[in-house]
């Protein structure tokens, strides 16, 4: 990549702190397997084996990966689910567990579920036609299977308990789903739906330790006034932060770690970190060129302004 800064880049150095916290609870520190969920953040591939609207398997998508390859990362090149497995030590990269022909070492050091514009919320996914959460729950529990027929129930179940689970989503859920359209916001005034997602997300790390998960770094979400959609949006003519959308968010983010801290006192054995990414992410928009960054307001593809 030379010398032009890597958002992805910039993502890992946030929550790679986060994951060896949340990896460094057993006394055992080898992780065998990183397994993700989430959105578009973290999706190497999901989204091109499924009919949905959020697609990136073209063009300006993937031109610093390896041949230049556009394969669904929504990202120049790698995204940070691959270099947190590289720096772990794990693998190079963590494939899509759609649409690829997965082999048994592929099994065997984890893979991600995540699908580019899914949410906690059910109906963020069915707006854009995402994979929910929780068929990202049930991909996981085939996932398991396979494990099993793989590596022996013995090995396997060692193995989902000893690898570390990654969860970034959520920002779709408030930007996209509540801000942006009508449908929840008739439902839900803000402090309401905020406490919706929370429980969602909630349950949803619940099921991943009922399903064996030990080790768990869970995402909040970014400064969302400041993505470019919302910008455009709700920003005004000068195109500024929309300060409503990022207190919303500062809320959420609040509420969630507070619903993590009360996970790790009630589930024995648990080790679930909460990763702020919304701090380092406000200062780089506020001080760009302190991170080597001169555009923070326009999308890299299409107009750059919603995309």
């Amino acid at each position: 990549m030379g010398m032009i800064p890597s958002f992805a880049r910039l993502c890992v150095l946030i929550l790679l702190p986060h994951v060896l916290q949340a990896q460094a609870r057993s006394s055992n520190r080898t992780t065998p397997a990183l397994i993700v969920f989430g959105d578009s953040v973290v999706d190497p591939g999901n989204n091109n084996a499924i009919v949905t609207t959020v697609k990136c398997n073209f063009p300006p998508y993937g031109k610093d990966f390896i041949n230049h390859k556009a394969t669904g990362r929504f990202s120049n090149g790698k995204i940070p689910s691959d270099m947190i497995a590289s720096r772990l030590g794990i693998k190079q990269l963590v494939p899509a567990y759609l649409g690829t022909e997965l082999d048994a070492e592929d099994l065997l050091t984890g893979v991600s579920f995540a699908s580019g514009g899914s949410g906690y919320d059910p109906l963020t996914s069915e707006l854009v036609q995402a994979i929910p959460m929780s068929e990202q729950l049930n991909m996981f529990k085939e996932y398991m299977k396979k494990l099993e027929e793989i590596a022996g129930e013995r090995r396997a179940r060692d193995i989902i308990s000893r690898s570390l689970y990654l969860v970034i989503t959520g920002t779709d859920d408030l930007a996209n789903t509540y801000f942006t359209t009508p449908f929840r916001r008739v439902e839900y005034d803000l402090p309401s739906y905020i406490k919706f997602v929370v429980a969602t997300a909630t349950s949803f790390v619940q099921e991943l330790y009922n399903l064996g998960a030990r080790r768990m770094s869970v995402s909040g979400i970014s400064p969302i006034g400041c993505l470019p959609s919302q910008r455009t949006l709700a920003g005004g003519i000068e195109r500024e932060c929309a300060d409503l959308y990022n207190q919303a968010a500062v809320i959420y983010n609040s509420e969630l770690s507070k619903e993590l801290q009360r996970l790790n006192h009630t589930l024995p054995g648990s080790r679930i970190v909460f990763i702020d990414m919304y701090t380092s992410l406000l200062d780089l928009m506020q001080r760009p060129e302190a991170y080597g960054f001169k555009e923070i307001a326009r999308g890299c593809c299409g107009t750059g302004i919603f995309e």
